[in-house]
């Protein structure tokens, strides 16, 4: 896939080179402009010239990309050091059961991991944000790439295989059960150096990184509020396979009585209604990005509603390792959490099995005070300057005889305007449709 130059070095006056890397014009001064270059082109020359490739936009270190303020627990110091460093056989492929791979550490990325955890259940859209083909064995070269999708388009991103460490050389930030696997540090890192820094993933929203990673649109369900038909929501979203997370209420991130963290994201990995000896109950299965601490009540590990199953059923289920995920009632979800995000993938990745083929149209625009900035609907004598776009629907034969309509998905997005993501908070918009 070719690379955009000017998404992996910013502007600036050069790049490091690497010690013993005499390699012309691979680190030379790129200042603004787009220069175009291919992920296999660095790797044949770093390996011809036996040197490793390095990020110039993170020189030596992906914790300069990491503004100070971030709380790590005091004592811990900061250095860092390659895969190839820390352990004899290095892995950066996803592998069977992944979405207990993972587990958050010192950042407060949860809605990351819990985002990450749900795009696992997806193989191939897995392999779409992390390309295979990509080892520490042959050819390699200390470079690997990534993709993500923002406002509208799949982005490259190119990292070296530096890693954030502590002084025992335990990594900073996500970590693997198997500590031979680092394909989710080196995601972390790329999707790091996409937001700004380490410290800008600290604050985030599960519907943001599901975005990101599948280019899907997100609807959000208030639980507080939740619609009476909620389980047949859920059920239908997961058998046409949309992302699902959710999140606590929001607080300090601690540890409650009932075994939530408040103010934490969990990712959805599964529903499932069970036959009980007083009638069917709906069960929600939960991961928390931790890899520990889990649920206490109803339907948890140790809870005795699992005697009202049958053996198989029971068997089947519960499963009573400490890995983070639990189950809980609906009535329960419902109580405890306060949002669910149900991400819907969008046309360009859906599958046409059932035989239905999605139109895809985006259209850039932008609110110029004085000019195309006419404010929300109360505002009449102004709001019909803001941006304007026709839909012509056009119905086909079968369509017409049979129902007479047809499903259109509006999404609407604010590009931000800052390198750093939390550093351009985003302002109220929407979007209003007019039958004319």
């Amino acid at each position: 896939a070719s690379l955009h130059a000017y998404l992996v070095f910013p502007s600036s006056r050069g790049g490091r080179k690497p010690s013993g890397c005499s390699v012309p014009g691979l680190y030379g001064n790129h200042g603004s402009c787009r220069v175009r270059t291919t992920r296999a082109s660095w790797r044949r020359v770093c390996g011809a010239n036996s040197c490793s490739w390095m990020t110039p936009s993170q020189p030596r270190s992906a914790t300069r990309n990491r503004r100070p303020s971030s709380k790590l627990p005091p004592g811990v110091g900061i250095g860092e050091k390659s895969p190839t460093e820390l352990v004899k056989n290095p892995s950066s492929s996803p592998r069977v059961s992944i979405r207990f791979d993972l587990y958050q550490d010192f950042t407060k990325n949860c809605w990351f991991l819990a985002a990450l955890a749900s795009v696992t259940f997806h193989k191939n859209l897995l392999a779409n944000v992390v390309p295979r083909n990509q080892s520490f064995e042959k050819n390699y070269a200390g470079i690997f790439h990534f993709r993500f999708w923002r406002f509208g388009e799949w982005v490259d991103v190119v990292v070296d295989d530096r890693l954030p460490v502590d002084k025992d050389g335990n990594l900073l930030f996500v970590s693997s059960v198997r500590k031979n696997l680092f394909w989710g540090a080196l995601l972390e890192k790329a999707y790091a150096k996409l937001c700004g820094s380490y410290e800008d993933l600290q604050i985030g929203q599960v519907s943001e990184a599901l975005v990101d990673f599948t280019g899907g649109v997100n609807m959000t369900i208030k639980l507080g509020q939740a619609p009476p038909d909620l389980w047949q929501i859920m059920v239908r979203a997961a058998y046409s396979g949309c992302l699902m997370g959710c999140q606590t209420r929001s607080g300090p991130e601690r540890v409650l009585e009932n075994g939530l963290v408040a103010g934490h994201a969990y990712t959805v990995t599964g529903i499932r209604t069970v036959t009980c000896k007083s009638g069917t109950e709906n069960l929600v299965r939960l991961r928390n990005p931790w890899g520990k601490i889990e649920w206490k009540g109803n339907w948890s590990d140790s809870s005795s509603k699992w005697e009202q199953l049958s053996l198989k059923e029971r068997v089947l289920l519960r499963k009573t390792r400490e890995d983070g995920e639990f189950w809980m009632s609906i009535e329960d979800f419902e109580v405890h959490f306060v949002e669910l995000v149900i991400c819907k993938l969008t046309p360009d990745l859906l599958s046409y099995e059932n035989g239905k083929e999605w139109t895809l149209s985006m259209q850039r625009g932008k609110w110029v005070e004085g000019s195309t900035a006419g404010g929300r609907m109360t505002y009449t004598e102004s709001y019909w300057k803001n941006p304007q776009y026709r839909l012509k629907i056009l119905l086909g034969d079968d369509m017409e005889k049979c129902t007479n309509s047809c499903n259109v998905l509006v999404s609407l997005l604010q590009k931000q305007n800052h390198k750093h993501r939390n550093q351009s908070p985003p302002l109220y918009i929407g979007i209003s449709i007019f039958k004319v």
